[in-house]
């Protein structure tokens, strides 16, 4: 066992002379057991009666309610307040002559004052997936198996915070639902209502993606970057889907001035670096030749309001 002494007496050194160690106290780094247990805790707290394992009181509903929420605002201030601490530390954001636990308090009461917001578009999105696949018996279904829909519930929790600047967390949380589905939204991508991901395995989408409304992914689609150098980080490099666009299995669609116009399908397997037109399918054929085809343009049906059966169903 002496070879085994000197191995750990060689890897405290290395701790001492390259660092990336997460010290204890007031220093430390947010937590990933402790952001993977909220994502969770806002899951059932969006969904109430759907993830747990007890059954739900109705009557009681108020203070299960407000149990969760104090619980979970207790949690998220901690983890917050971490993050702002780094972000000091990096020369990032400043807590403006507060304290910054009292600057984590403040954003994670906006937090939960925004909750409500995002709980009627993802009624949106979860009828998106009850009304675009056949194969779904129920909107309980879509809530309980669907791995699309759950990525883009914790994709819209992410996103909060990233628009808020909070470092780490946001990537903390998507890397937790790539994880869990298979799928893999940065927290950056801007993805209007009604958005429905089919199947969802292997799925990338880019930090600077800028996604409509009703707008229908399947697995394996790419909406990435045709170039990954590091000094072009602060500019869009990632493509715009336009409204009522499809996207079928295996499509990659590259880059930052890259639109595909509202009403279009992309078929599989496609590569496309170049904006579509509205209304145009585009899809490959045998010999590899890519083929755009101009399709009128289609009345648009109204959207922005949760049906009745939404309502009652969330």
């Amino acid at each position: 066992m002496h070879r085994l002494n000197r191995s750990i007496e060689t890897l405290v050194d290395s701790y001492r002379i390259q660092g990336l160690v997460n010290p204890a106290g007031g220093d430390s780094l947010p937590s990933q057991s402790a952001i993977r247990t909220i994502l969770l805790g806002l899951n059932e707290l969006l969904f109430p009666g759907f993830r747990e394992n007890s059954v739900l009181d109705h009557d009681n509903l108020q203070l299960i309610t407000a149990e969760r929420v104090n619980r979970l605002a207790r949690e998220l201030v901690r983890e917050v307040e971490k993050s702002i601490g780094f972000s000091m530390r990096q020369g990032g954001l400043s807590c403006g002559g507060k304290t910054c636990h009292a600057a984590a308090e403040l954003l994670v009461e906006e937090f939960f004052e925004t909750l409500p917001e995002i709980r009627t578009t993802l009624s949106l999105d979860m009828e998106a997936a009850f009304r675009g696949d056949p194969a779904a018996k129920s909107a309980e279904e879509v809530i309980l198996s669907y791995p699309g829909f759950e990525a883009v519930v914790f994709h819209r929790l992410a996103h909060f915070f990233w628009k808020r600047e909070v470092p780490l967390i946001p990537r903390m949380m998507s890397e937790f639902c790539h994880s869990r589905t298979g799928i893999d939204i940065h927290p950056g991508a801007d993805i209007g209502a009604s958005f429905f991901i089919d199947h969802g395995t292997g799925m990338v989408i880019g930090e600077t993606t800028v996604i409509g409304q009703n707008v229908k992914l399947y697995q394996g689609v790419t909406l990435g970057a045709l170039s990954v150098r590091k000094e072009q980080a602060d500019r869009k490099r990632h493509p715009t889907i336009q409204d009522d666009v499809t996207i079928y299995a295996g499509a990659t669609i590259l880059g930052g001035e890259t639109v595909i116009g509202c009403g279009s399908t992309i078929g599989g397997n496609v590569w496309i670096t170049e904006s579509v037109p509205p209304n145009t399918t585009v899809y490959v054929r045998a010999g590899d030749q890519v083929v755009h085809i101009r399709r009128q343009e289609k009345p648009q049906r109204p959207r922005g309001s949760v049906s009745q059966a939404g309502k009652r169903r969330l």
